[in-house]
């Protein structure tokens, strides 16, 4: 019995169970916050589920929260596969937001057929752009990538404000003494297809072609491998002639990449003009962030981040329907999310230290080398 607990905790099986777990976790202890405030979490929870899954539109608006979630988790399995890590996801998205919203507001003569791939590729590479400032400083300076993300993030967020409040600001709004920062509204032309009634675009179908490019990239090209040997080990990718700077300055740039991607899809897909209250999350919903919690719950595969997307799309809409229906505290809403990224990433934390001793153990239990014959031991004496 003591061996069969051993090889069910060994199990690479268990590592994929890991972030589910550790999601389950996270609502049990907000079950028992619930039940602190007074409110029933059978009640709580059966509103959250109606309110992502129960009818055509509240399932629609679940895939549409997952879109800007999948394309920014694809980034991160990208970067994280290298073994840098992206904090600057808003950032990059609001980049490749604004540059696809200028391109789009400056060509209302051009037919929508040759502006709406313009754009996106504009997008691409705007967030590209802001993910490969970090990728040099941390390939070429040594600087943390981690504190360049996050100041990059700043500088968006200030541009940001500065164009919706000044050169790109919606010409009905620039006369007004309230002005809101908003552009002005993008033409029909250049909307992304819509399943009416409800509000799904085509962004999903973007998003989700892209995972499995994403996933051929990573595990069937030289570029991913080359991603992946200098993620696992530097020292040994440089000795086997791998550029492991180059290699970091691409997945950054890459990572940032599909975060602006996700920026452009959320204006021409959602929200047809840039609007803002100042920071950073009243455009990206914080998908910069909980994009890096859905690529970690998906273990860092593209192919897994897809479900895992769903899934915190899912969470983040039923918490809203939540709130309304069984008058949850928005605090607690905030909470609840908080508690399944603390408990997703510790899972993420614990899933590699059991992979980093199942390794040790194989090492250990290879059978030692036969020892050397009479005749070789005299062949290698001085």
């Amino acid at each position: 019995m003591k061996n069969f607990l051993t090889k069910i905790n060994n199990s690479k099986y268990v590592d994929g169970l890991l972030p589910v777990l550790a999601a389950m976790a996270a609502l049990a202890v907000g079950a028992i916050m619930l039940l602190f405030l007074g409110i029933d979490p059978l009640v709580a929870y059966q509103a959250m589920a109606v309110g992502a899954f129960g009818s055509p539109n509240a399932l629609a608006e679940t895939m549409v929260k997952a879109v800007p979630l999948l394309l920014i988790g694809l980034g991160i399995c990208i970067s994280f596969r290298a073994k840098v890590i992206n904090i600057g996801g808003e950032g990059q998205m609001i980049i490749g937001a604004l540059l696809a919203t200028a391109i789009g507001l400056a060509v209302p003569e051009l037919p929508g057929w040759l502006v709406i791939p313009l754009v996106m590729v504009v997008g691409f590479f705007g967030g590209a752009v802001w993910g490969a400032i970090p990728g040099v400083l941390k390939a070429y300076f040594n600087v943390n990538e981690i504190l360049s993300t996050v100041m990059m993030n700043a500088i968006a967020v200030q541009l940001m404000n500065f164009l919706l409040r000044g050169p790109m600001i919606d010409p009905d709004q620039a006369e007004l003494l309230s002005k809101i920062p908003q552009t002005a509204r993008l033409p029909e032309a250049y909307h992304l297809a819509r399943w009416l009634p409800t509000r799904l675009h085509a962004g999903v179908i973007i998003a989700v072609v892209l995972a499995f490019v994403v996933y051929l990239l990573l595990f069937h090209t030289t570029l991913g491998y080359r991603i992946r040997a200098v993620g696992f080990n530097p020292d040994a990718s440089r000795y086997g002639g791998i550029r492991v700077r180059r290699q970091i300055v691409i997945a950054l740039l890459l990572s940032g990449a599909f975060a602006g991607l996700a920026g452009a899809v959320q204006v021409y897909g959602l929200n047809y003009r840039m609007i803002t209250d100042g920071s950073a999350t009243g455009f990206t919903g914080s998908a910069g962030f909980n994009g890096i919690v859905a690529a970690l719950f998906g273990g860092l595969h593209p192919l897994g981040t897809i479900p895992a997307a769903f899934f915190f799309g899912a969470l983040l809409v039923g918490a809203n329907s939540m709130q309304r229906i069984s008058q949850v505290p928005s605090a607690f809403v905030i909470a609840l999310n908080g508690l399944v990224v603390i408990f997703v990433v510790s899972s993420a934390i614990w899933q590699d230290m059991r992979q980093r001793k199942r390794r040790l153990d194989e090492v250990r239990d290879e059978p030692a080398p036969p020892p050397l014959t009479q005749a070789a031991q005299q062949d290698v004496k001085p």
